[in-house]
């Protein structure tokens, strides 16, 4: 999966923790902390790491520059 395909998801969750928060008589920070990077955290995990060239190891361990990004 790529990122783009659970913005949706990660933004939906991320309004719902502030709407709730914000209908608390006793807000904190620390659990809104808490909630918001497990969010992010969740969303990161789906990215997608596409290669595209850069790596090399014929007989060896692995050597060059990841040429790549998150999508």
């Amino acid at each position: 999966m790529s990122l783009s395909s659970t913005k949706a998801a990660a933004k939906a969750e991320i309004k719902l923790i502030l709407e709730e928060m914000l209908t608390r008589e006793n807000n904190s920070t620390e659990e809104f902390a808490n909630r918001l990077v497990d969010v992010i955290e969740n969303w990161l995990k789906n990215a997608t790491i596409k290669y595209i060239n850069g790596l090399s190891a014929p007989n060896g361990p692995v050597q060059g520059s990841f040429n790549g990004k998150l999508e």
